[in-house]
């Protein structure tokens, strides 16, 4: 058989399983068709989508937000995010939903810092990091679950970059929110408006779940 160029392949998916199916997450194992022509297993963890919020006031401070994440066992230092657990809904009002949830603030101006694919070798979660500046407090929700611990941290933009690149911040979504706000500081680059198209966002989970109700 005749391989194609690299960069040509089709990876056509000839047959799927769905092996367990949770509130959060799922497993899947495709059957892919490789370059040589042989097929491959490949194990997919199915997960909602993200977005999470590098909010800044006026004395160029970062909301964070300390929280309790039982699968490392640890508070980890983060920014206030939440999942896209229901189909079509717009990214942007779940962010400004979360913000309120776990800060108490409300934001008058929000753009588009980065899209990341967190861990695309077996995942498809992803995820966007908005920026939000003019800052106001809110009608914050009483919170429940692991909610009702988070502590709320203050650090300056520099501060958290010094934090992130000496091991203190390693929550993902922080590290690539923290730098990427660094980058365009530093840059010319202009960032996107809140509803920039978002063609990588996770989607599969979601729309089963709620094709199952």
């Amino acid at each position: 058989m005749t391989q194609p160029p690299p960069g040509a392949h089709t990876f056509d998916v000839v047959s799927t399983e769905l092996v367990y199916q949770g509130a959060i997450l799922a497993l899947r194992v495709d059957d892919v068709v490789m370059p040589d022509g042989r097929v491959a297993q490949r194990e997919v963890v199915e997960h909602h989508g993200a977005v999470a919020i590098a909010a800044v006031d006026a004395e160029d401070r970062l909301t964070m937000v300390r929280q309790y994440r039982h699968p490392v066992a640890t508070r980890l230092l983060e920014l206030p995010a939440g999942l896209l657990d229901v189909p079509g809904e717009d990214p942007l009002e779940a962010a400004k939903r979360e913000l309120l949830e776990e800060s108490g603030l409300v934001a008058q101006r929000w753009s588009v810092l980065v899209d990341v694919a967190l861990s695309p070798g077996f995942t498809d979660e992803a995820l966007r990091v908005y920026l939000a500046e003019g800052l106001s407090q809110g009608d914050q929700p009483t919170p429940e679950h692991e909610e009702a611990d988070i502590e709320l941290v203050h650090m300056t933009v520099d501060e958290a970059v010094h934090a992130t690149l000496s091991g203190e911040i390693v929550n993902a979504t922080a590290v690539a929110g923290i730098l990427a706000l660094a980058a365009a500081r530093s840059g010319s680059v202009e960032l996107r408006g809140p509803d920039a198209p978002w063609p990588g966002r996770s989607v599969v989970l979601a729309e089963r779940k709620a094709g199952e109700k």
